[in-house]
């Protein structure tokens, strides 16, 4: 891309001398261009094919700077616990939480306690439930998403929207909002095969939950301790192993195994967070085979992800003309992102104008760089006095 310059702002310097004396126009312009690729004009994304798995749908996500994949062409398939994902991102949107904090206190009802008893009989995950028990928003909120727990997940939704019907109106409503277009939900647990999703689909309400600080703290649980049910240990695989730090597996008949997996690493000191997701898995341990395949699938694209310097310290970004002389605009600072080599970063240099014999290395504005979730920004100096 050429270089592109822009007059951003024009003053006027009047000369020494009385009425009438010759003035010299100020011109402060932007060389910088709008957008640059990461890694510089020749740079591209040569990295080896992700490892996808044999079977099922997969996606990955690496919020940070904006990377995503899918394993191909995609259809709605039953996800069954995953859909738990978007039930607690429901709640805490309506119900929102700081971290340390315990929230409402909600006693569980006579239809709570009954659920229990449901979900112990038909095989499905739940936790001791008891008529009159008391449990805050986030002790259900762990045993939802540490423990998988259905009746917790129908609780929830009674207690946020009056009844599961009014609730998973919501699930819906928010698929739609997120840009899930390929998902629907007729449950707040996944239990039910109608509750549908593809892997691409599911990071989509997985980064946005994760952006909650206490749905990320949760979902990084090994396990919970509730008031009747003890400890009680994820259903998640993996979680707690080194970098794993959540999200939500699941398991039907209908669904096979799947997992939704968040892997934090660093480049050069920098964190950040990727997501993989897996769908339709089979095999004797199936949650097992969903987290492995996640994770793998999770380290490839974090590998994709490099600390790229868009501009070193002195990086030329403007200049200031008074009349025909001209004194650069540059930064005195590096500014560094995460990036996959190629991709688009905005700049945008803001710049007022300096007054006459401003010093040399004085601060006269900012340059910033914007990726995705990224938008870091250095001081911008003057290179010499301005005359």
């Amino acid at each position: 891309m050429g270089i592109v310059a822009l007059v951003v702002l024009i003053a006027w310097l009047a000369g020494s001398g009385g009425g009438g004396a010759a003035q010299e126009k100020v011109t402060v312009r932007v060389t910088l261009p709008a957008v640059a690729p990461a890694g510089g004009a020749t740079a591209a994304a040569t990295s080896p094919a992700l490892p996808w798995p044999k079977s099922g749908e997969a996606a990955v996500d690496v919020p940070a700077v904006g990377y995503r994949a899918q394993s191909g062409a995609e259809r709605p398939v039953p996800v069954a616990s995953m859909t738990k994902i978007m039930t607690a991102y429901v709640v805490l949107e309506d119900h929102p939480l700081a971290l340390g904090q315990q929230g409402p206190r909600v006693a569980m009802t006579a239809a709570d306690a009954s659920q229990f008893g449901v979900d112990t009989v038909t095989d499905q995950a739940n936790v001791v439930l008891k008529r009159g028990e008391v449990l805050t928003e986030h002790q259900m909120l762990e045993g939802l998403l540490v423990h998988s727990a259905n009746d917790l997940a129908y609780a929830l939704a009674s207690w946020d929207a009056g009844s599961l019907g009014a609730f998973v109106t919501k699930m819906n409503a928010t698929a739609a909002a997120l840009g899930m277009h390929h998902t629907h939900y007729v449950d707040a647990s996944g239990f039910l095969a109608g509750s549908q999703s593809t892997a691409a689909n599911l990071l989509q309400v997985a980064a946005a939950a994760m952006a909650d600080p206490v749905f990320a703290q949760i979902v990084s649980m090994p396990s919970a301790t509730l008031p009747l049910a003890g400890t009680v240990e994820s259903y998640t695989p993996l979680v707690g192993t080194t970098g794993v730090v959540g999200v939500k597996s699941g398991f039907t008949t209908a669904a096979g195994g799947g997992d939704v997996l968040a892997y934090r690493t660093s480049v050069d000191g920098h964190t950040f967070v990727s997501l993989a997701a897996v769908t339709s898995q089979e095999g004797p341990t199936v949650l097992e085979v969903a987290g492995s395949e996640a994770l793998v699938l999770a380290k490839a694209a974090s590998a994709r992800v490099q600390a790229v310097t868009m501009a070193p310290s002195g990086t030329v970004v403007g200049d200031v003309q008074v009349g025909a002389r001209a004194v650069q605009l540059t930064t005195s600072a590096p500014a560094v992102l995460l990036a996959q080599r190629g991709a688009l970063v905005r700049q945008l240099v803001q710049v007022r104008t300096p007054r006459p014999g401003t010093k040399k290395g004085s601060e006269v504005g900012t340059v910033t760089f914007v990726l995705a979730d990224q938008r870091v920004s250095v001081p911008v100096r003057v290179a010499a006095r301005v005359p």
